[in-house]
């Protein structure tokens, strides 16, 4: 087969194997609040949010979230759920893909197709050993403060402004006491991406909530269902962070542009692309 059909089959494949797993998004509506989309995010953020740009270690290359090494940090407890969904039901079909891309390429389309911007995507993460799993301790835990956050995102090489587009992902989704200590959503419409979760934490009242494992979250005084992380609020109380809280509140459209380019950044850090990589930009199916 000549080089140019390798390439144009390889592209077909691709478009399959996106078609399939938002299928798996829109119809399976047995998890959660109706859709898998969430926790495909979430695995898609944490098997991305190791990386460390001085030693260029960890990130999306690798896929060494399916290692129970670094499945088993704290912070990915739940995360099976997506893994399962991805290897049982996508990867059988589409071996060729490593699990990298098949983990990136899931949350680029969960939040496409949860009303979301679109957000390119190319292939080149490569599978690596159990030998690459990184340390526990990269990914933000939700009980600390704002200068933890800087630690975590500026290892990256994110800026302010990028910390903020990127914690707007917690408009999806909700936390579950047994898996990370905390309870509930951030709003109200946790399988539709907005910029509701902004509006949310510049706009309610927050009251501190005791929690069943003796913990505590910030909770909606209106709605006490809804919740905020105790790292969220000091990061909106923080003098820098805050304007762009208050930013992406007013302005959904700078959201959806930021988000996109900083989610793009941080799926692709420490990948080996060769600059020869289509990037693919995935028509909706949920539209």
């Amino acid at each position: 087969m000549s080089p140019a059909k390798k390439k144009k089959r390889r592209q077909r494949t691709t478009r399959r194997l996106e078609v399939l797993i938002k299928r798996k998004i829109l119809i399976i509506k047995l998890y959660d609040d109706g859709s898998y989309g969430p926790v495909l995010l979430r695995l898609a953020w944490h098997s991305s949010g190791t990386f460390n740009v001085e030693d260029q270690t960890g990130g999306s290359n690798g896929g060494t979230m399916r290692f129970r090494t670094e499945a088993s940090h704290s912070a990915n407890n739940g995360l099976e759920v997506a893994r399962t969904l991805l290897e049982e039901k996508i990867k059988p079909k589409y071996s060729n893909i490593s699990y990298g891309d098949l983990y990136t390429l899931g949350g680029v389309v969960a939040v496409q197709e949860l009303g979301g911007p679109t957000i390119k995507w190319r292939p080149g993460r490569q599978d690596q050993g159990e030998n690459k799993c990184t340390p526990d301790g990269r990914l933000p835990d939700g009980s600390k403060r704002a200068d933890h956050v800087r630690d975590i995102f500026y290892r990256m090489g994110f800026n302010d402004q990028e910390i903020v587009a990127l914690t707007g992902a917690h408009v999806l989704g909700r936390c579950h006491l047994e898996r990370s200590g905390f309870e509930g959503p951030w709003q109200e419409a946790p399988t539709y991406f907005s910029n509701e979760y902004f509006k949310a934490i510049t706009t309610r009242e927050w009251v501190k909530k005791k929690l069943p494992n003796g913990g505590w979250q910030w909770s909606d005084k209106a709605n006490p269902d809804v919740m905020m992380l105790p790292i969220e609020i000091t990061m909106l109380e923080d003098e820098k962070l805050k304007p762009y809280f208050e930013l992406y509140a007013k302005d959904e459209k700078l959201f959806f542009r930021d988000f996109a380019a900083a989610f793009k950044k941080l799926i692709e850090l420490g990948v080996p692309f060769t600059g020869k990589e289509r990037e693919y930009e995935f028509e909706r199916v949920n539209k």
